[in-house]
């Protein structure tokens, strides 16, 4: 097995130095010794003036004497070898020999040694602890991508079925980001915004249902659009009424109300999901809702819907415009691209700084509408611009759509991508004041 002497004589050193030495002598013990080891007697309790108890490891009363005591070796440390300590010569004479120490007694029972405990630096990071969070989407799914929305890259994305995934273009992505921020939460539970203008026909009300559409299409909460024109209002036109209720008559059932369908009676929705709360459309009857009951109908819906936006009538001093501006968060001004259509809005910005309404003033929008021929109108588009940018928020210029041209029903899968992507722009901006904590 061995080529020489001296290679036998290394292996049997090396199985001498092994933590059990498979062939090393033990102790037979006898059935009283072994009895005695597996069950020995009680110790008496450690009190004043008596023998401490013993330790497993001590000899003590009931156990076999000293010398005929079976050896127990102590747990091995992790990561250390050292010999079992035996009466026996494991030739091992050539090494160190160190004791252990005797347990000292300080009147309670000492703790076995420790057992591969190792203290971690200060400075060490603490361990990566695996929970059910870590089974994230963005880690489990890959390459979960949208279809392109059209033009050529969703014509290539159907001829290969998906094997080719062309990036989205720029405009995709900036449609994306105006999504996310129309969808942000609304702050205090509830927010008010009124378009308004002195000129009459000039897109108040069609500003008024297509940015509700918009919003209430990419949103999952409620928005209601009510109407406040004490002229006749003709927000109702611009959808398929489903109830000829109208809110003088939820003013007059206001005490019976306590559910949202209980509200859902009297409004009529559109296919966006936008629901619209007309007026009457007797002028004689209209012309009594005042700032007292515009109050009592927003107390109402600010308990069943998210956003309700009021399209005013064009008179800034009938009765219920007091109420609508102190209870506003956001106003929407609409102007034509006209002489005297910017010179009103500009005069409707002036009465409402001197009239005690200076942030919503300084935080308005101004909506541009334009006329069929842009090209062939003299007026300055971008000095109109630069004139309400240095007053307002914000402003946004609408293009000209056939749809909106009819004065009817305004669905959003009819208008132009351009006055799409104009109102998804419209809905961002008033949606950025969403964080905003303004009156309750």
């Amino acid at each position: 097995m061995f080529d020489s002497a001296d290679e036998s004589a290394a292996y049997d050193q090396s199985k001498t130095t092994q933590w059990v030495r498979r062939d090393a002598p033990r102790r037979v013990l006898d059935p009283d010794q072994e009895r005695a080891l597996r069950f020995p007697p009680p110790n008496p309790a450690a009190v004043d003036g008596e023998s401490p108890p013993v330790l497993p490891w001590q000899p003590g009363p009931g156990w076999p004497d000293s010398a005929e005591q079976p050896v127990i070796p102590q747990p091995r440390r992790l990561g250390h070898f050292a010999a079992a300590s035996t009466d026996t010569d494991l030739g091992t004479a050539d090494r160190p020999q160190t004791a252990d120490p005797e347990p000292s007694w300080n009147g309670t029972v000492a703790a076995p040694p420790e057992i591969g405990i190792e203290e971690l630096p200060a400075d060490a990071e603490p361990p990566d602890y695996t929970t059910s969070e870590s089974l994230r989407p963005d880690r489990l799914l890959r390459n979960r991508r949208r279809p392109p929305a059209g033009g050529w890259r969703r014509l290539v994305y159907q001829v290969t079925g998906g094997l080719i995934h062309p990036p989205p273009s720029k405009l995709e992505r900036h449609r994306h980001d105006l999504v996310e921020r129309i969808r942000q939460p609304v702050a205090k539970g509830h927010f008010r915004v009124a378009v308004m203008s002195l000129k009459g026909g000039v897109g108040k009300t069609t500003t008024t249902i297509a940015l509700g559409s918009t919003l209430a299409a990419q949103r999952g909460d409620r928005i209601i659009a009510v109407d406040a024109n004490p002229d006749r209002g003709t927000l109702s036109d611009k959808l398929r009424l489903e109830s000829p209720a109208t809110i003088r008559h939820l003013l007059n059932d206001r005490a019976g109300i306590r559910r949202y369908a209980d509200v859902r009676s009297y409004t009529s929705q559109a296919p966006s999901r936008l629901e619209v709360l007309a007026s009457d459309r007797d002028p004689a009857i209209s012309e009594a809702f005042n700032a007292n009951d515009y109050a009592a109908v927003a107390e109402i819906l600010d308990q069943f819907y998210s956003i309700a936006i009021t399209d005013c009538g064009t008179g800034m001093l009938h009765s219920a415009m007091s109420a609508i501006l102190a209870m506003a968060d956001q106003i929407i001004l609409v102007s034509p691209i006209t002489v005297d259509g910017a010179r009103s809005a500009s005069a409707t910005l002036d009465w409402l700084q001197a009239h005690g309404h200076r942030p919503l003033a300084t935080n308005a929008v101004v909506v541009l509408s334009a006329i069929k021929n842009l090209r062939k109108n003299a007026v300055d588009v971008d000095e109109l611009k630069g004139h309400f940018s240095k007053r307002c928020r914000a402003v946004v210029g609408v293009p000209f759509d056939p749809h909106l041209e009819e004065g009817y029903e305004v669905d959003l899968d009819l208008l132009r991508p351009r006055t799409r992507d104009t109102y998804l722009e419209l809905g961002a901006t008033i949606a950025d004041a969403f964080h905003r904590r303004g009156p309750s």
